[in-house]
């Protein structure tokens, strides 16, 4: 048996959950949500528990088991509390700032950059060199915060650009000349 496919999900209060013709819909404080799953795996909702089983052992199957349990937690957990992906700007003249729904950036470009909010994701700015992005659906935070990542990846010569915050840059040592 799969050990994270087996693990029941608990259902906190205040969280609804429904389970019809392979869908799971959650709706809790922070959002709703919904995901269809494989035909072949069975999700039960018993007694404040979410349950996922599968049908034999197959290869197919023993994939798809925790798979589908992971994708209903992640779901369970965003709608309780908010995934967030948080992007440190580094750079002389590099800033960010919120504009109504957009997220205005200098990056060193002849242009501002400029990103509107997408529903369902939330972008914060707390200092200009620092972006939040939040959400109750962690795919489309991740993908997001990697679109912002994506105007100006960092370098590894003087680390400037767009990283997360827990990125480490490997950084590189420049030309020197032989003496």
């Amino acid at each position: 048996m799969s050990r994270i496919g087996r693990k029941p999900i608990p259902v906190p209060a205040g969280v609804d959950v429904s389970i019809a013709d392979h869908k799971v819909t959650v709706k809790g404080p922070k959002g709703s949500l919904e995901c269809a799953y494989h035909r072949d795996m069975d999700v039960k909702l018993e007694g404040g528990e979410i349950l996922v089983q599968r049908p034999d052992d197959e290869k197919l199957h023993k994939s798809l088991h925790g798979l589908t349990r992971t994708l209903i937690a992640n779901m369970v957990e965003g709608v309780t509390k908010e995934f967030q992906k948080e992007l440190e700007i580094n750079g002389v003249g590099y800033r960010a700032a919120k504009q109504g729904k957009d997220l205005v950036m200098n990056l060193g470009y002849s242009h501002q950059v400029i990103i509107p909010e997408v529903p369902g994701i939330t972008i914060d700015v707390p200092a200009p060199n620092r972006v939040i992005v939040h959400g109750p659906d962690k795919k489309q935070v991740g993908q997001f915060a990697a679109e912002i990542r994506e105007k100006r990846p960092p370098e590894p010569y003087k680390g400037k650009g767009i990283k997360y915050v827990d990125e480490v840059i490997i950084r590189k040592e420049g030309k020197t000349g032989k003496k």
